[in-house]
């Protein structure tokens, strides 16, 4: 069974900085140990558990222990010794399709007393899916999940498969901060207070918005929104030394970012940042604009942050205060120095060596992702073409029009995403990957023919 970047890079972050040791979750089989160099002396990789499905987020109990949740919608406790728990009772039915299924969970920062834990998945919902968050208890001598309760939906278009944020972090004041994506075909819903997609919430443990929320009584916009104008948040940690939230973020192609979140700011997406589009066609009107926030730090080409946490261990301690985010390309944990609001890269850490890649391997990667990409630059002309007829189109024929723009978007997802996967720099191309990458520029040839 292949491991996921997601899981295993956010378990190795996790695992690396708030147990102040170094170990690994990993699907399949036990991996080998290894050591690496760093700026704090030698760290020892050890896989300390095994047999996880797309693990992709983890939470420690008090006792050691940890619960994990595998995207496919499984929750189990791992022992302090690694072994896993049979399956959780009671964990709601999640979309496990494209990015979605069972992500984030975290513990009540009052969890020794009341057991509450909340967690985030993609929710099926008609015609697609969207982000939900859930309250219960967890009873572990049962095996299950106890009052359980989803607390909020993401309202607007649904997604196809595609960027649903689902990271959680939970303020002093007992409030929880949740990313929700833009959806991936709806970037530009990320502008639009009306609706969750691309917005960073602030909401009670009843999943209710407080009074003090910036948009609070404005017509028009959603109560629970605190920032807006993101993509695909996929980190969020709080800094412990001064109660800042800072969130990382996913670009297109370049553009990946670190920002500091204020309320109610808009950070941009679409309008501004440092990254193309999949078709390597423009996206952004520029780099900056009045009105919108700049990130604390942006990598082109891009890293694909995974997950984020301020290290405040005492295993390293000239590592105290750094904070740390996985990245899937290159599968890395990335240390950044924090001064302020000022970011420097001061380490990063190969998670996972894999097997020198092949002659072979990199030619039918080359070849795969050349294909795919000329796909995706056919599909987007057709996006635009599409979208353009259907500004001027009589009343008859624009919903004939609006289909075929949607059959045109969920294959420029399913491309896009194989296209991401093709260039992450130790991808090997697997019979599936390839089977997938040619199934997907079939589809756009076949969605293109019908268009005509």
């Amino acid at each position: 069974m292949m491991k996921t970047p997601v899981g295993l890079v956010t378990i190795a972050l996790s695992a690396a900085t708030l147990f102040a040791g170094t170990f690994l979750l990993v699907s399949g089989t036990r991996g080998q140990n290894t050591s690496f160099e760093s700026s704090a002396g030698q760290l020892d990789v050890q896989t300390f558990a095994s047999g996880v499905v797309h693990p992709w987020a983890l939470a420690f109990l008090p006792d050691a222990r940890m619960l994990v949740t595998e995207r496919p919608g499984r929750m189990r406790i791992v022992s302090a010794e690694g072994q896993l728990s049979p399956p959780l009772k009671n964990v709601p039915e999640v979309w496990a399709s494209g990015q979605g299924g069972l992500l984030d969970v975290i513990t009540d920062q009052s969890f020794a007393q009341n057991r509450t834990i909340f967690f985030c998945y993609a929710e099926r919902a008609s015609g697609g899916g969207r982000t939900a968050v859930a309250r219960a208890r967890l009873n572990d001598g049962s095996g299950r999940l106890d009052e359980m309760k989803v607390i909020f939906r993401q309202e607007g278009p649904l997604s196809s498969g595609n960027h649903f944020g689902c990271r959680i972090a939970q303020a002093a004041d007992g409030n929880l901060f949740v990313t929700l994506g833009e959806h991936y075909s709806y970037r530009d819903e990320a502008q639009n207070l009306g609706n969750h997609l691309g917005k960073l919430i602030r909401i009670t443990p009843d999943g209710s918005a407080p009074p003090d929320n910036p948009f609070v009584g404005r017509d028009g916009a959603k109560p629970e929104i605190w920032s807006y104008g993101h993509r695909n948040e996929q980190g969020l940690a709080i800094n412990p030394a001064n109660g800042e939230l800072w969130e990382f973020e996913h670009g297109p192609r370049g553009g990946d970012e670190v920002n500091v979140i204020a309320r109610g700011k808009n950070y941009g997406w679409p309008v501004i940042g440092f990254g193309v589009d999949y078709s390597g066609a423009k996206i952004h009107q520029a780099t900056a604009k009045d009105g919108m926030e700049q990130p604390a730090k942006y990598w082109v080409p891009s890293i694909s942050p995974s997950g984020a946490a301020f290290y405040t261990g005492k295993l390293f301690p000239k590592w105290n205060g750094s904070l740390f985010a996985g990245a899937l390309s290159g599968r890395m944990l990335v240390r950044l120095t924090v001064n302020g609001r000022v970011l420097r890269a001061a380490v990063t850490v190969k998670m996972d060596p894999r097997v020198k890649t092949s002659i072979a391997d990199l030619t039918l990667q080359y070849r795969l992702s050349k294909a795919v990409d000329g796909a995706l630059r056919r599909i987007a002309t057709a996006h635009d073409d599409l979208t353009s007829r259907i500004a001027g189109a009589p009343a008859d024929q624009a919903p004939v029009l609006r289909t075929s723009l949607t059959s045109v978007d969920r294959v420029w997802a399913n491309l896009a995403e194989i296209f991401d996967t093709l260039q992450q720099a130790d991808t090997r191309p697997t019979a599936v990957l390839e089977a997938n990458a040619n199934a997907a520029v079939a589809a756009a040839s076949d969605v293109l023919g019908a268009i005509r």
